[in-house]
Order: structure tokens, then C-alpha cells, then sequence
């Protein structure tokens, strides 16, 4: 059986991509025009065009009147199908984790969630907290989580400011074992906007998660808005 061959514009649009991801080409700096590829690898203007749309559509580039098409600042990757703290996903991307603590409350009452169709509760008591996350000082998250007490008592006394996920195994022997998630496109709202420093709304994606530890006991839940220019999840999946 003959191997596979990919389309001639996706084996360009790789290239092009390699050198982004590998900063040959850096943020601000512009990618080959329609024609400079067109020229450069003896293709169609149709081939070219779905070069230049691979591209964008992958989140690296954005088109800007008068200078052509711009590599963004950067874009994060966030893969769905593994457990990877904001944290460990900001450092293997090269860049700078960091997070300003918000609020953060004990409530006496159990906190529902729905999450794929199946509904959980964590029994009370549980501690809420609000974050905003940093990539290298451009806000990039924000998220609100409803810690079980039960399972992490005295967690407030704690730098929640560091990452959970390291406070969890570090002081509670805790060792995340899935985690159940939602994601949905969404606007981002005033609020958020302002938090992110916006002048003017984006799209943004709305994860509404559950997290399990050991022997799937519910460990936290998990409300956060991720910025849509900032941002792209990968899925894998097999047949």
C-alpha cells in the first residue's frame, strides 16, 4: 500500500509553523505573502491562499491591513486528553508562570456541578478562591476553584499564589488521578475584560471542570475563562 502523501499546502503551512514555533520567525514579524510562497515553492494562488488559511486557522498569525500576515505574540497550546497544571503548561511553552490571588472564602454549604451531563457535589466544608494567571506577565486566565476542606484542611494558611496541583501533592500526598471537562466558546464578559486588560471584547472559552485524586474522591471543581486570542486546545483521539 502506498503511504500517505499530505496535500502539498499542508506540508507548506508546516514548514511555516516550524519556524514560528521554533521563533526563526518571531512575534510581530510577518510570514511569506500569497505570492512570495507562490514564488518560492512553485504552487497555485489556490495553494498558497489554503497556506496562508492552515496557518490561521491554527491560531499562530493574524492579518493586519497594510503590513500583511503578523505572528502573534504567542499562542498557547493546551492539550485536553492530559493532566497538565497551568503552571507546568506556562514552563514548557518557555514562558514565565505567575498568579495574583483575587478573593478567596470558606463556605459552609456543599457546591454543585455539572459536568458532562453527570452532576457532583463537594460536601461542605469548601474553600473558594479566585486567580488570575500569567504567562510572562500577560494575563491569561481566569479561573475560579472550589477546594474540598475535607480532603485539604488549613488549605487557606497556604501561598495561593503557588500552584495548587504542587500544594496538593506536596502538603496532602494528593495525586490527581482525572479530571472531567466542559469547554465552551463564550464572549469574554466586562468583568474578565478588565482583568485582561482588553479594550474591547473577544472570544473566549468557558471550561467548567471536576478533578478527582486518589481512589476518585472529588477534589476540586472549577470554573475559568481562557483568553480565545491567547489560547488553542488540542484534542487527540483514536479510531
Amino acid at each position: 500500500m502506498e503511504a500517505y502523501k499530505p496535500p502539498k499546502y499542508i506540508i507548506i503551512s508546516r514548514e511555516i509553523i516550524n519556524l514560528i514555533e521554533s521563533k526563526k520567525i518571531k512575534p510581530g514579524c510577518r510570514i511569506p505573502s500569497e505570492n512570495e510562497i507562490i514564488r518560492d515553492h512553485k504552487v497555485s494562488n489556490t495553494t498558497a491562499r489554503k497556506v496562508l488559511q492552515e496557518i490561521e486557522r491554527g491560531g499562530y498569525v493574524t492579518k493586519i491591513q497594510g503590513k500583511g500576515t503578523i505572528v502573534k505574540d504567542f499562542v498557547v497550546a493546551r492539550t485536553v486528553s492530559k493532566v497538565l497544571s497551568f503552571t507546568r503548561n506556562m514552563r514548557e511553552m518557555g514562558l514565565t508562570p505567575s498568579t495574583r490571588l483575587i478573593d478567596s472564602l470558606v463556605l459552609d454549604e456543599d457546591v454543585r456541578i455539572t459536568v458532562g451531563d453527570k452532576k457532583y457535589l463537594i460536601k461542605s466544608p469548601v474553600f473558594k478562591i479566585s486567580r488570575l494567571r500569567f504567562a510572562s506577565d500577560t494575563p491569561m486566565m481566569y479561573e475560579k476553584r472550589y477546594i474540598s476542606l475535607n480532603l485539604c484542611p488549613d488549605i487557606e494558611s497556604e501561598n495561593l499564589e503557588k500552584s495548587l496541583y504542587e500544594i496538593y501533592k506536596d502538603k496532602y500526598s494528593l495525586k490527581i488521578s482525572r479530571i472531567e471537562q466542559d469547554l465552551s466558546a463564550i464572549t469574554i464578559d466586562e468583568f474578565s475584560r478588565q482583568l485582561f486588560d482588553l479594550k474591547q471584547s473577544i472570544p473566549g472559552i468557558k471550561v467548567e471542570g471536576i478533578t478527582f485524586c486518589n481512589h476518585n474522591k472529588i477534589l476540586e471543581a472549577e470554573e475559568s475563562i481562557y483568553r480565545g486570542d491567547k489560547y488553542k486546545f488540542s484534542v487527540q483521539a483514536v479510531p
